[in-house]
C-alpha cells in the first residue's frame, strides 16, 4: 500500500478531503459529498443520513430505517435506529458500566431511568422489582449518596460538590464556574478577585492577563513550509521553504527552536530561529504518521504520537535517544506535555475516542475524557489554570477540562470556522486554531467562545499544526503554577520569623566553615566522578528507559540499550 493511502481512512473520518461534488439536503442546504451517510445530521433535517446503503467507517448502518448513526451512539443505552438495532448487538450485552442498568435482554440503559415509570428497556425490565431499595444494589450506580424514593431513587452529593450526568459528583469550583479570570482567581464571600502570574499584567476592569516582554508570534505548518506571523495575522513570513504535506509543529521557547514533521514523512526537523542559517536540520528518523509533537522544555525531551506505530514515543532534543512509552492506541492524533507537574497528555480517535494522561515515563495512565467525544484532533494546555483544551473535528467544537478530568466545558461551537480544525494553542485570554476547510487561522475568547477573530486567511494555502512562541508559555519555576494568596504577617509573627531566620543563618554559616576545614584536612579522593550522574533538568525515571549514549574522547557517540 502506498504511504499516502495508508492514512486515507483516517483523513476520510477526521479530515474529509475537499470535493467539488455536493449533496443537496431536503431543506436546500448544500454539503460536501463526503458528509453524506457519515452518521452526523449535517443537513439539520437528517436527509443526508436517510436511504444510505453504505455507511462510513465512523458510523453504524440502521437497516430498517436505511440511515446511518454515529459509532459513538452504538450501545449507549439510547436506541437511534427505529428498531433499536444499534442497542441489540452482541457487544452491547457484554458489560454495563457502574452508572448503567443491564436489561434482561442484555442492553445497558442509564441507571437514572430505573423505576421512573418510563420503559427504557424494550422488555420493561428497568421498571420491574421497584418496591425494593435500589440503593442496596451497587449504591444505585451513584458515586456518593443514593437516596431511595417511594418510586425509584435519586443520586445526591455532599456539600461542596455537584451532580453531573445524574450519577457522579464533582467538586464545585466557583472560579471555573464563573470563568472570568485568565489566570489566578480568588473567591471570597461570593466575590472574585483576579490576579496574574509574574510576567503578566492585569488589564484594569477585567480578568485578562497580558504578557509583558517580547511580542508573541505564531508559527504554523503549511504545504509551502512553516510560516510565522504575529497574533493579529500581519507580518507574515516564511520560516522554512520545505514543501510537503503539512503536519504538527512544536517549539522550545528558551532557545527559539522549532520542530516539525509531516504525516507522510518519517523525518522530524528542527531549526533555530536565532540562527542566520535558516536551513532545517534532521533531528531524527522516526516513523510515518506523526500527528502530534510536544516539547518537554524542563527535561529537554520531545514527545510524539504516530498513527503508523499506534504509540506514544519520546526522544531527547538532540535526537540521540528515543523510546516507545505507550502502545496499542487506535488513531492517536495529538500530544501535550506539562513537565512541571510530570504529565503527558494525548488524544486518541476513531475506534475509542478519548483523551488520556500519564506520567512522563508512561506510567500511571488515567482516562480524562471518554464520552461525548468523537474525533479529537488537537490538544493544548492552559498551564496557569491547569486546563486542557481540545478541538473535536467530528463535533466541530473546542472544549476544555481540568487536568484531573473534572470541570468539563464546551468553549467554542461550530461557527463556520471549525469544520476541519488541525492545530490548537492557548495564550493569554484566547484560544487559537487552524481550519483546513477555510484555510484560516482563527481565535476566540477561551472562556466562552465570544469575539471570534479570523486572524489570517491563507488563500489556497492549507494550515495544519500551530504553536505560539513566547517564553512565558514554558515557565521554568513551579512557583508560577501556585496561586498567590499570601497575606501580610502580624508584627509579632514577623519579628519572631526574623529572629528565627537570623539564628538559622548563623548555624548554617558555622556548619559550612566546619565542613570546609574538614575537607581541607582530609585526604582527597584520587578517582574522578563518573559520567553517570544526571543533571537536575533530567528525569531519571524517564531516561532510565531510554537507550544510553556513551561519549568517547574523540567526541563520537554510540548508542546501546541496557
Amino acid at each position: 500500500m502506498h504511504k499516502s493511502d495508508q492514512f486515507s481512512s483516517f483523513f476520510k473520518y477526521c479530515f474529509p478531503k475537499f470535493s467539488t461534488e455536493q449533496f443537496v439536503c431536503n431543506n436546500g442546504r448544500c454539503l460536501l459529498l463526503n458528509r453524506h451517510c457519515d452518521g452526523v445530521d449535517d443537513c439539520g433535517d437528517s436527509s443526508d443520513e436517510i436511504s444510505c446503503l453504505n455507511c462510513t467507517s465512523g458510523s453504524f448502518h440502521c437497516v430498517a430505517a436505511s440511515r446511518c448513526v454515529p459509532s459513538h451512539s452504538v450501545c449507549d443505552g439510547k436506541p437511534d435506529c427505529s428498531d433499536g438495532a444499534d442497542e441489540q448487538l452482541e457487544t452491547c450485552a457484554l458489560t454495563c458500566s457502574k452508572s448503567q442498568f443491564k436489561c434482561t435482554n442484555g442492553r445497558c440503559v442509564s441507571n437514572s431511568g430505573r423505576c421512573d415509570n418510563i420503559k427504557d428497556c424494550e422488555d420493561g425490565s428497568d421498571e420491574e422489582n421497584c418496591d425494593g431499595n435500589e440503593c442496596e444494589i451497587n449504591n444505585g450506580g451513584c458515586s456518593h449518596l443514593c437516596i431511595d424514593l417511594p418510586l425509584g431513587f435519586m443520586c445526591d452529593c455532599p456539600s461542596g460538590m455537584r451532580l453531573v450526568q445524574d450519577t457522579h459528583c464533582q467538586d464545585v469550583d466557583h472560579c471555573l464556574d464563573s470563568d472570568v479570570c485568565d489566570q489566578i482567581c480568588i473567591h471570597t464571600n461570593g466575590s472574585f478577585a483576579c490576579k496574574c502570574q509574574d510576567g503578566y499584567v492585569l488589564t484594569a476592569g477585567t480578568g485578562q492577563c497580558k504578557a509583558t516582554g517580547v511580542a508573541a508570534h505564531l508559527a504554523v505548518s503549511t504545504h509551502e513550509g512553516v510560516k510565522s506571523m504575529d497574533l493579529s495575522g500581519s507580518e507574515q513570513r516564511n520560516i522554512t521553504y520545505k514543501r510537503g504535506s503539512p503536519g504538527p509543529v512544536s517549539a522550545l521557547n528558551a532557545n527559539k527552536t522549532i520542530y516539525w514533521t509531516s504525516p507522510e514523512n518519517d523525518i522530524i526537523y528542527r531549526m533555530s530561529l536565532d540562527s542566520s542559517d535558516r536551513r532545517p536540520t534532521v533531528l531524527l528518523k522516526a516513523s510515518i504518521g506523526i500527528m502530534g509533537l510536544a516539547v518537554d522544555w524542563l527535561h529537554e525531551l520531545l514527545y510524539w504520537v504516530s498513527t503508523n506505530t499506534h504509540a506514544l514515543h519520546v526522544t531527547s532534543l538532540n535526537g540521540s535517544r528515543q523510546s516507545e512509552l505507550i502502545s496499542g492506541f487506535s488513531r492517536p492524533t495529538a500530544v501535550a506535555v506539562q513537565p512541571l507537574l510530570g504529565y503527558v497528555f494525548w488524544a486518541d480517535s476513531e475506534a475509542s475516542p478519548r483523551i488520556e494522561r500519564a506520567s512522563l515515563d508512561g506510567t500511571s495512565r488515567v482516562a480524562l475524557i471518554t464520552s461525548f467525544i468523537r474525533c479529537p484532533v488537537a490538544i493544548s494546555l492552559d498551564i496557569h489554570r491547569g486546563l486542557l483544551y481540545w478541538a473535536d473535528s467530528g463535533l466541530r467544537t473546542v472544549s476544555r477540562v481540568a487536568f484531573d478530568g473534572q470541570h468539563r466545558k464546551t468553549v467554542v461551537e461550530s461557527n463556520g470556522y471549525l469544520d476541519k480544525p488541525f492545530g490548537l494553542a492557548v495564550f493569554e485570554s484566547r484560544v487559537y486554531w487552524s481550519d483546513q476547510l477555510t484555510n484560516s487561522i482563527c481565535s476566540a475568547d477561551k472562556h466562552n467562545g465570544n469575539m471570534l477573530q479570523v486572524s489570517q486567511r491563507l488563500g489556497s494555502v492549507s494550515p495544519a499544526g500551530l504553536v505560539i512562541l513566547h517564553p512565558l508559555l514554558q515557565p521554568a519555576d513551579n512557583d508560577l503554577l501556585q496561586s498567590e494568596t499570601r497575606t501580610p504577617l502580624p508584627d509579632s509573627q514577623f519579628a519572631l520569623l526574623l529572629s528565627l531566620t537570623v539564628i538559622i543563618s548563623l548555624l548554617l554559616v558555622g556548619a559550612v566553615l566546619w565542613r570546609q576545614r574538614s575537607e581541607f584536612c582530609a585526604p582527597r579522593s584520587l578517582s574522578p566522578l563518573g559520567d553517570g550522574t544526571l543533571k537536575e533538568s533530567q528525569d531519571p525515571l524517564l531516561l532510565s528507559r531510554l537507550p544510553v549514549v556513551h561519549e568517547h574522547k574523540d567526541g563520537a557517540q554510540n548508542g546501546s540499550t541496557h
